[in-house]
Protein backbone atom coordinates (compact mmCIF):
# COMPACT_ATOMS: atom_id res chain seq x y z
CA UNK A 1 0.00 0.00 0.00
CA UNK A 2 1.18 3.20 -0.94
CA UNK A 3 0.90 5.96 1.73
CA UNK A 4 0.98 9.73 2.17
CA UNK A 5 1.16 11.48 5.34
CA UNK A 6 0.99 15.44 5.20
CA UNK A 7 1.71 17.97 7.90
CA UNK A 8 0.05 21.17 5.77
CA UNK A 9 1.49 24.37 6.41
CA UNK A 10 -0.50 26.54 9.13
CA UNK A 11 -1.98 29.73 7.69
CA UNK A 12 0.44 32.06 9.47
CA UNK A 13 3.69 29.96 8.31
CA UNK A 14 2.99 31.09 4.97
CA UNK A 15 1.60 34.77 5.76
CA UNK A 16 4.25 38.03 5.31
CA UNK A 17 4.78 37.67 9.05
CA UNK A 18 6.17 33.97 8.30
CA UNK A 19 9.07 33.38 10.78
CA UNK A 20 11.34 30.45 9.35
CA UNK A 21 12.59 29.87 12.82
CA UNK A 22 9.47 28.98 14.65
CA UNK A 23 8.17 26.53 11.91
CA UNK A 24 11.33 24.81 11.15
CA UNK A 25 11.90 23.66 14.67
CA UNK A 26 10.39 20.49 15.11
CA UNK A 27 9.51 18.07 13.00
CA UNK A 28 5.95 16.49 12.71
CA UNK A 29 5.99 13.63 15.50
CA UNK A 30 2.14 12.85 15.77
CA UNK A 31 2.44 11.45 11.91
CA UNK A 32 5.67 9.69 12.72
CA UNK A 33 3.90 7.93 15.63
CA UNK A 34 0.99 6.48 13.52
CA UNK A 35 3.37 5.23 10.76
CA UNK A 36 4.92 3.47 12.83
CA UNK A 37 1.82 1.12 12.93
CA UNK A 38 2.23 -0.19 8.91
CA UNK A 39 3.25 -3.14 7.82
CA UNK A 40 6.72 -3.21 6.56
CA UNK A 41 5.89 -3.14 3.57
CA UNK A 42 3.81 -0.20 2.72
CA UNK A 43 5.23 2.43 0.60
CA UNK A 44 5.09 5.58 3.17
CA UNK A 45 6.04 8.75 2.53
CA UNK A 46 5.85 12.11 5.19
CA UNK A 47 5.70 16.02 4.15
CA UNK A 48 5.60 18.63 6.03
CA UNK A 49 4.76 21.81 4.22
CA UNK A 50 6.54 24.30 6.29
CA UNK A 51 10.21 22.81 5.11
CA UNK A 52 9.10 21.49 1.84
CA UNK A 53 6.74 21.33 -1.07
CA UNK A 54 3.89 18.57 -1.48
CA UNK A 55 4.06 17.19 -4.49
CA UNK A 56 0.53 16.95 -5.95
CA UNK A 57 0.94 14.67 -8.82
CA UNK A 58 1.39 11.36 -7.21
CA UNK A 59 -0.97 8.53 -6.87
CA UNK A 60 -1.35 6.94 -3.42
CA UNK A 61 -3.45 4.29 -2.05
CA UNK A 62 -4.09 6.30 1.66
CA UNK A 63 -3.44 9.93 2.56
CA UNK A 64 -3.52 10.95 5.57
CA UNK A 65 -3.47 14.47 7.24
CA UNK A 66 -3.27 16.59 10.50
CA UNK A 67 -5.13 19.23 10.91
CA UNK A 68 -5.19 22.18 13.18
CA UNK A 69 -7.49 25.18 12.83
CA UNK A 70 -5.03 27.66 10.87
CA UNK A 71 -4.54 24.33 8.57
CA UNK A 72 -7.92 23.77 8.10
CA UNK A 73 -8.60 25.26 4.49
CA UNK A 74 -5.29 24.38 3.12
CA UNK A 75 -6.08 20.96 4.54
CA UNK A 76 -9.46 20.34 3.10
CA UNK A 77 -7.93 21.44 -0.41
CA UNK A 78 -5.39 18.58 -0.60
CA UNK A 79 -8.10 15.98 0.66
CA UNK A 80 -10.17 17.26 -1.67
CA UNK A 81 -7.46 16.81 -4.48
CA UNK A 82 -6.39 13.62 -3.40
CA UNK A 83 -9.66 12.37 -3.40
CA UNK A 84 -10.29 13.19 -6.75
CA UNK A 85 -7.35 10.95 -7.64
CA UNK A 86 -8.87 8.12 -6.34
CA UNK A 87 -7.17 7.70 -2.81
CA UNK A 88 -8.51 7.09 0.36
CA UNK A 89 -8.53 10.12 2.71
CA UNK A 90 -8.04 10.43 6.30
CA UNK A 91 -8.41 13.46 8.44
CA UNK A 92 -7.89 13.94 12.15
CA UNK A 93 -6.43 16.15 14.47
CA UNK A 94 -7.49 18.93 17.27
CA UNK A 95 -10.02 20.45 14.32
CA UNK A 96 -11.41 17.71 13.17
CA UNK A 97 -11.95 16.46 16.72
CA UNK A 98 -13.71 19.68 17.46
CA UNK A 99 -15.71 20.38 14.09
CA UNK A 100 -16.24 16.31 12.67
CA UNK A 101 -19.31 17.68 10.61
CA UNK A 102 -17.12 20.30 8.87
CA UNK A 103 -13.94 17.60 7.97
CA UNK A 104 -16.16 14.82 7.10
CA UNK A 105 -16.95 16.95 3.96
CA UNK A 106 -13.87 16.63 2.78
CA UNK A 107 -12.58 12.97 3.55
CA UNK A 108 -13.42 9.34 3.68
CA UNK A 109 -12.70 8.71 7.35
CA UNK A 110 -12.33 10.63 9.94
CA UNK A 111 -10.58 10.54 13.66
CA UNK A 112 -11.34 12.52 16.23
CA UNK A 113 -9.23 11.93 19.62
CA UNK A 114 -5.87 10.34 20.28
CA UNK A 115 -4.96 7.92 17.51
CA UNK A 116 -2.91 5.23 19.75
CA UNK A 117 -6.02 2.95 20.03
CA UNK A 118 -8.54 3.87 16.47
CA UNK A 119 -5.71 4.37 14.19
CA UNK A 120 -4.48 0.20 14.62
CA UNK A 121 -8.55 -0.36 14.30
CA UNK A 122 -8.81 1.54 11.15
CA UNK A 123 -5.98 0.02 9.37
CA UNK A 124 -7.60 -3.70 10.25
CA UNK A 125 -10.95 -2.60 8.70
CA UNK A 126 -9.11 -0.94 5.66
CA UNK A 127 -7.04 -3.90 4.90
CA UNK A 128 -10.27 -5.54 5.32
CA UNK A 129 -12.12 -4.09 2.67
CA UNK A 130 -14.29 -2.26 5.50
CA UNK A 131 -12.73 1.42 6.49
CA UNK A 132 -15.48 3.02 8.37
CA UNK A 133 -15.99 6.55 7.94
CA UNK A 134 -15.68 7.54 11.69
CA UNK A 135 -13.44 6.54 14.95
CA UNK A 136 -13.81 7.92 18.26
CA UNK A 137 -11.17 6.89 20.27
CA UNK A 138 -12.00 6.00 24.15
CA UNK A 139 -9.40 3.32 25.60
CA UNK A 140 -6.21 5.65 26.31
CA UNK A 141 -2.68 3.71 26.40
CA UNK A 142 0.66 4.07 25.45
CA UNK A 143 1.39 0.64 26.28
CA UNK A 144 2.99 -1.16 22.99
CA UNK A 145 3.62 1.68 20.97
CA UNK A 146 6.00 1.57 18.31
CA UNK A 147 9.15 3.41 17.54
CA UNK A 148 8.57 6.48 15.79
CA UNK A 149 9.29 6.13 12.47
CA UNK A 150 11.98 8.94 12.80
CA UNK A 151 13.68 7.48 9.24
CA UNK A 152 10.99 8.89 7.31
CA UNK A 153 12.14 12.93 8.72
CA UNK A 154 14.84 14.56 6.88
CA UNK A 155 16.37 15.76 9.95
CA UNK A 156 18.72 18.23 8.55
CA UNK A 157 15.69 20.74 8.06
CA UNK A 158 14.60 21.02 11.72
CA UNK A 159 16.90 23.13 14.15
CA UNK A 160 15.32 20.64 17.02
CA UNK A 161 15.30 16.91 15.10
CA UNK A 162 15.57 15.21 18.79
CA UNK A 163 12.13 16.64 19.84
CA UNK A 164 10.21 13.54 21.50
CA UNK A 165 6.71 13.17 23.40
CA UNK A 166 6.33 10.86 26.42
CA UNK A 167 2.98 11.67 27.76
CA UNK A 168 -0.73 12.82 26.42
CA UNK A 169 -2.18 15.88 27.45
CA UNK A 170 -2.43 18.03 30.72
CA UNK A 171 -3.98 16.87 33.90
CA UNK A 172 -5.54 20.47 34.09
CA UNK A 173 -8.63 22.30 32.76
CA UNK A 174 -8.01 25.59 31.40
CA UNK A 175 -10.87 27.25 29.37
CA UNK A 176 -9.14 28.64 26.35
CA UNK A 177 -7.19 25.01 26.02
CA UNK A 178 -8.37 22.56 23.25
CA UNK A 179 -7.33 19.60 25.18
CA UNK A 180 -10.68 18.72 27.18
CA UNK A 181 -12.67 18.48 23.55
CA UNK A 182 -9.53 16.38 21.96
CA UNK A 183 -9.89 13.98 25.09
CA UNK A 184 -13.12 13.61 25.95
CA UNK A 185 -14.69 10.44 25.96
CA UNK A 186 -11.72 9.12 28.17
CA UNK A 187 -8.66 9.82 30.41
CA UNK A 188 -7.11 13.08 29.57
CA UNK A 189 -3.56 12.74 30.72
CA UNK A 190 -1.50 10.05 30.21
CA UNK A 191 1.94 8.16 30.23
CA UNK A 192 4.37 5.91 28.93
CA UNK A 193 6.11 3.47 31.26
CA UNK A 194 9.44 5.18 32.10
CA UNK A 195 11.27 2.13 30.56
CA UNK A 196 9.86 2.97 26.98
CA UNK A 197 10.58 6.51 27.34
CA UNK A 198 14.43 5.83 28.37
CA UNK A 199 14.41 3.38 25.68
CA UNK A 200 13.35 6.14 22.72
CA UNK A 201 15.23 8.66 24.65
CA UNK A 202 18.75 6.39 23.90
CA UNK A 203 17.64 6.13 20.05
CA UNK A 204 18.62 10.10 19.38
CA UNK A 205 21.98 10.98 18.53
CA UNK A 206 23.52 14.12 19.98
CA UNK A 207 22.96 15.38 23.13
CA UNK A 208 20.19 17.98 22.85
CA UNK A 209 16.25 17.18 23.31
CA UNK A 210 13.22 18.96 23.24
CA UNK A 211 10.12 17.46 25.18
CA UNK A 212 6.83 18.94 23.44
CA UNK A 213 4.67 17.35 26.06
CA UNK A 214 1.61 19.32 27.46
CA UNK A 215 2.98 18.81 30.59
CA UNK A 216 6.02 16.69 31.36
CA UNK A 217 5.86 17.51 35.03
CA UNK A 218 2.27 16.36 35.10
CA UNK A 219 2.54 13.12 37.13
CA UNK A 220 5.16 13.78 39.47
CA UNK A 221 6.20 9.79 40.40
CA UNK A 222 6.78 9.58 36.41
CA UNK A 223 8.33 12.91 35.64
CA UNK A 224 10.91 11.97 39.11
CA UNK A 225 11.46 8.54 37.75
CA UNK A 226 12.38 9.53 33.97
CA UNK A 227 14.66 12.11 35.38
CA UNK A 228 16.35 9.64 37.86
CA UNK A 229 16.60 7.48 34.62
CA UNK A 230 18.23 9.92 32.54
CA UNK A 231 20.40 11.19 34.84
CA UNK A 232 24.44 10.31 33.72
CA UNK A 233 22.69 9.96 29.84
CA UNK A 234 24.92 13.55 28.86
CA UNK A 235 21.52 15.19 27.87
CA UNK A 236 20.59 18.51 27.60
CA UNK A 237 16.67 19.01 27.18
CA UNK A 238 14.05 21.59 27.17
CA UNK A 239 10.28 21.32 28.20
CA UNK A 240 7.72 22.78 28.87
CA UNK A 241 5.65 22.93 32.97
CA UNK A 242 3.99 24.99 35.07
CA UNK A 243 4.13 27.02 38.13
CA UNK A 244 3.12 24.79 40.11
CA UNK A 245 5.39 22.17 39.04
CA UNK A 246 8.20 24.62 39.21
CA UNK A 247 7.65 24.93 43.21
CA UNK A 248 7.01 21.67 43.79
CA UNK A 249 9.96 20.46 46.01
CA UNK A 250 12.62 17.94 44.41
CA UNK A 251 10.99 17.33 41.56
CA UNK A 252 12.90 20.27 39.95
CA UNK A 253 16.53 19.48 40.96
CA UNK A 254 16.09 16.50 39.45
CA UNK A 255 15.13 17.47 35.92
CA UNK A 256 18.09 19.74 36.35
CA UNK A 257 21.09 17.14 37.11
CA UNK A 258 18.95 15.13 34.03
CA UNK A 259 19.73 17.56 31.83
CA UNK A 260 17.12 20.74 32.16
CA UNK A 261 18.39 23.91 30.82
CA UNK A 262 15.74 25.67 29.38
CA UNK A 263 11.63 25.73 30.27
CA UNK A 264 8.17 26.71 28.89
CA UNK A 265 6.30 28.43 32.02
CA UNK A 266 2.68 29.09 31.10
CA UNK A 267 2.27 32.56 33.54
CA UNK A 268 -0.15 33.40 30.85
CA UNK A 269 -1.36 36.63 33.14
CA UNK A 270 -0.60 39.19 35.41
CA UNK A 271 -3.79 39.91 36.34
CA UNK A 272 -4.94 38.06 38.93
CA UNK A 273 -8.34 37.88 38.33
CA UNK A 274 -8.26 36.49 34.76
CA UNK A 275 -6.94 33.54 36.45
CA UNK A 276 -10.36 32.08 37.65
CA UNK A 277 -12.08 33.46 35.14
CA UNK A 278 -10.16 30.87 32.41
CA UNK A 279 -9.77 28.28 35.63
CA UNK A 280 -6.26 28.57 35.33
CA UNK A 281 -6.04 27.26 39.25
CA UNK A 282 -2.76 25.47 39.14
CA UNK A 283 -1.63 29.59 38.86
CA UNK A 284 -3.68 31.29 41.70
CA UNK A 285 -1.91 32.63 44.82
CA UNK A 286 1.08 31.28 42.92
CA UNK A 287 5.04 33.60 43.78
CA UNK A 288 5.40 34.15 39.86
CA UNK A 289 8.60 35.87 41.16
CA UNK A 290 9.62 32.72 43.21
CA UNK A 291 9.27 30.67 40.51
CA UNK A 292 11.14 32.36 37.62
CA UNK A 293 14.18 32.84 40.93
CA UNK A 294 13.77 29.19 41.74
CA UNK A 295 14.89 28.12 37.66
CA UNK A 296 17.36 31.07 37.58
CA UNK A 297 18.72 29.76 41.11
CA UNK A 298 18.95 25.79 39.15
CA UNK A 299 20.76 27.42 36.27
CA UNK A 300 17.39 26.90 33.98
CA UNK A 301 16.39 29.47 31.38
CA UNK A 302 13.11 30.67 31.29
CA UNK A 303 10.43 31.21 28.18
CA UNK A 304 7.45 32.95 29.37
CA UNK A 305 4.31 32.56 27.87
CA UNK A 306 1.57 35.25 28.31
CA UNK A 307 -1.98 35.42 27.21
CA UNK A 308 -3.86 39.08 26.11
CA UNK A 309 -7.19 39.59 26.32
CA UNK A 310 -8.81 38.08 29.39
CA UNK A 311 -11.61 40.27 30.48
CA UNK A 312 -9.33 42.07 33.15
CA UNK A 313 -7.13 42.82 30.08
CA UNK A 314 -7.03 46.79 29.94
CA UNK A 315 -4.99 48.91 27.66
CA UNK A 316 -2.13 49.17 30.60
CA UNK A 317 -1.77 44.87 30.28
CA UNK A 318 0.76 45.09 27.26
CA UNK A 319 3.31 47.28 29.37
CA UNK A 320 3.09 45.90 32.86
CA UNK A 321 3.47 42.29 31.78
CA UNK A 322 6.67 42.92 29.49
CA UNK A 323 7.88 45.51 32.68
CA UNK A 324 7.50 42.51 34.92
CA UNK A 325 9.19 39.90 32.53
CA UNK A 326 11.93 42.19 31.86
CA UNK A 327 12.80 42.81 34.94
CA UNK A 328 12.80 39.05 36.39
CA UNK A 329 15.17 38.86 33.96
CA UNK A 330 13.12 36.24 31.82
CA UNK A 331 15.24 35.03 29.18
CA UNK A 332 12.61 34.33 25.90
CA UNK A 333 9.04 35.58 25.93
CA UNK A 334 6.11 33.90 23.83
CA UNK A 335 3.23 36.43 23.42
CA UNK A 336 -0.08 35.25 22.65
CA UNK A 337 -3.95 36.80 22.06
CA UNK A 338 -6.59 35.16 23.63
CA UNK A 339 -8.53 32.49 21.19
CA UNK A 340 -11.72 30.61 21.80
CA UNK A 341 -11.06 27.80 19.59
CA UNK A 342 -14.33 25.66 18.93
CA UNK A 343 -14.74 23.16 21.43
CA UNK A 344 -13.09 24.97 24.54
CA UNK A 345 -15.76 26.04 27.44
CA UNK A 346 -14.23 29.84 26.15
CA UNK A 347 -15.46 29.70 22.91
CA UNK A 348 -18.61 28.02 24.11
CA UNK A 349 -18.74 31.03 26.64
CA UNK A 350 -18.42 33.88 24.08
CA UNK A 351 -20.69 32.29 21.41
CA UNK A 352 -23.25 32.28 23.76
CA UNK A 353 -22.37 35.83 24.91
CA UNK A 354 -22.74 37.07 21.10
CA UNK A 355 -18.55 38.02 20.85
CA UNK A 356 -17.04 35.85 18.55
CA UNK A 357 -16.81 38.27 15.35
CA UNK A 358 -16.25 35.81 13.08
CA UNK A 359 -15.59 31.66 12.06
CA UNK A 360 -12.82 32.30 9.66
CA UNK A 361 -10.36 29.36 10.98
CA UNK A 362 -7.85 30.93 9.04
CA UNK A 363 -7.54 34.11 11.83
CA UNK A 364 -7.68 32.09 14.55
CA UNK A 365 -4.14 31.94 15.14
CA UNK A 366 -3.26 33.94 18.55
CA UNK A 367 -2.37 37.40 16.79
CA UNK A 368 -5.76 38.13 15.49
CA UNK A 369 -8.76 39.24 17.33
CA UNK A 370 -11.36 37.37 16.54
CA UNK A 371 -14.17 38.28 19.76
CA UNK A 372 -14.94 41.36 21.54
CA UNK A 373 -12.98 42.49 24.38
CA UNK A 374 -14.09 43.45 27.62
CA UNK A 375 -11.82 46.37 28.65
CA UNK A 376 -10.54 48.03 25.45
CA UNK A 377 -10.97 47.91 21.63
CA UNK A 378 -9.97 44.48 19.07
CA UNK A 379 -7.31 47.39 17.62
CA UNK A 380 -6.56 48.22 21.20
CA UNK A 381 -5.77 44.57 21.72
CA UNK A 382 -3.59 43.52 18.76
CA UNK A 383 -1.79 47.11 18.45
CA UNK A 384 -0.78 46.40 22.41
CA UNK A 385 0.18 42.42 21.39
CA UNK A 386 2.80 43.60 18.84
CA UNK A 387 4.17 46.25 21.06
CA UNK A 388 4.53 43.97 23.59
CA UNK A 389 6.55 41.34 21.50
CA UNK A 390 8.95 44.92 20.04
CA UNK A 391 9.37 46.16 23.31
CA UNK A 392 10.57 42.54 25.17
CA UNK A 393 12.76 41.95 22.21
CA UNK A 394 14.49 45.38 22.02
CA UNK A 395 17.96 45.58 23.11
CA UNK A 396 17.62 47.99 25.82
CA UNK A 397 15.57 45.38 26.91
CA UNK A 398 17.55 42.51 26.54
CA UNK A 399 20.06 44.58 28.35
CA UNK A 400 18.19 45.11 31.51
CA UNK A 401 17.14 41.51 31.20
CA UNK A 402 20.53 40.29 31.02
CA UNK A 403 21.23 43.06 33.89
CA UNK A 404 19.85 40.53 36.28
CA UNK A 405 22.20 37.92 36.26
CA UNK A 406 24.45 38.07 38.71
CA UNK A 407 27.70 37.22 37.18
CA UNK A 408 29.43 38.63 33.68
CA UNK A 409 28.76 34.78 32.01
CA UNK A 410 25.39 34.35 33.19
CA UNK A 411 24.44 38.17 31.47
CA UNK A 412 26.39 37.20 28.60
CA UNK A 413 24.37 34.27 27.91
CA UNK A 414 20.98 36.04 28.64
CA UNK A 415 21.98 37.92 25.88
CA UNK A 416 23.28 35.71 23.41
CA UNK A 417 19.66 33.34 23.85
CA UNK A 418 17.80 36.37 23.73
CA UNK A 419 19.05 38.32 21.10
CA UNK A 420 19.85 35.35 18.94
CA UNK A 421 16.39 33.97 18.99
CA UNK A 422 14.91 37.88 17.36
CA UNK A 423 17.67 39.81 16.84
CA UNK A 424 19.31 37.83 14.14
CA UNK A 425 16.03 36.34 12.54
CA UNK A 426 18.17 37.13 9.20
CA UNK A 427 20.85 34.77 9.56
CA UNK A 428 18.60 32.46 10.78
CA UNK A 429 16.45 32.58 7.90
CA UNK A 430 18.95 32.09 5.68
CA UNK A 431 20.47 29.25 7.39
CA UNK A 432 16.75 27.43 7.40
CA UNK A 433 16.20 27.96 3.61
CA UNK A 434 19.38 26.78 2.57
CA UNK A 435 18.07 23.87 4.11
CA UNK A 436 20.88 23.61 6.97
CA UNK A 437 18.86 24.20 9.91
CA UNK A 438 20.08 21.36 11.89
CA UNK A 439 23.62 22.78 11.40
CA UNK A 440 22.78 25.19 13.82
CA UNK A 441 22.08 22.72 16.67
CA UNK A 442 26.00 22.62 18.17
CA UNK A 443 25.67 26.46 18.53
CA UNK A 444 22.27 26.20 20.80
CA UNK A 445 24.12 22.84 22.64
CA UNK A 446 27.00 25.13 23.06
CA UNK A 447 24.78 27.97 24.73
CA UNK A 448 22.61 24.90 26.85
CA UNK A 449 25.51 23.62 28.62
CA UNK A 450 26.41 26.78 29.95
CA UNK A 451 23.58 26.81 31.76
CA UNK A 452 22.07 24.28 34.82
CA UNK A 453 23.45 24.05 38.28
CA UNK A 454 24.35 20.34 38.08
CA UNK A 455 26.14 19.97 34.49
CA UNK A 456 24.97 16.45 33.03
CA UNK A 457 27.78 13.98 33.41
CA UNK A 458 29.69 13.58 29.51
CA UNK A 459 28.06 10.84 27.38
CA UNK A 460 30.28 8.38 27.86
CA UNK A 461 29.44 7.47 31.93
CA UNK A 462 25.66 6.95 30.21
CA UNK A 463 26.91 3.56 29.43
CA UNK A 464 29.01 2.46 32.66
CA UNK A 465 26.34 4.18 34.77
CA UNK A 466 23.36 2.10 36.62
CA UNK A 467 20.17 3.80 35.64
CA UNK A 468 17.83 4.28 39.02
CA UNK A 469 14.29 4.01 37.50
CA UNK A 470 15.24 1.89 33.73
CA UNK A 471 14.74 -0.88 34.62
CA UNK A 472 11.70 -0.55 37.22
CA UNK A 473 9.00 -0.77 34.74
CA UNK A 474 7.03 2.57 36.92
CA UNK A 475 4.95 4.37 35.05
Amino acid sequence: MRVKMILPALTEATSPFFRPIKYSLFPPLGLATLAGYLDPGDEVTLTDEHVQKVDLSDEPDLVVIQVYITSARRAYALADHYRARGAHVCLGGLHVTSLPEEAAAHADTIFCGPGEDIWPRFLADLRAGRPGRRYTSSERTLAGLPPVRRDLIDRHRYLVPNSIVVSRGCPHVCDFCYKEAFFEGGKSFYTQTVDAALAEIDRLPGRHLYFLDDHLFGNARFAGALFDGMRGMGRLWQAAGTVQAVLRPGLLEKAVASGLRSLFVGFETVNAGNLAEQRKWQNIDRDYAQVIKRLHDNGVMVNGSFVFGMDEDDPDVFGRTVDWAVGQGVETATFHILTPYPGTRLYDRMAKAGRLLHSDWDRYDTRTVVFKPAKMTARQLEDGYWRAYKDFYRWGSILRGASSKPTLRGKARHAAYAGGWKKFEPAWDMVIRAKKAGRALPVLESILSGFGSEPARPAADARTRTRPAARSGRR
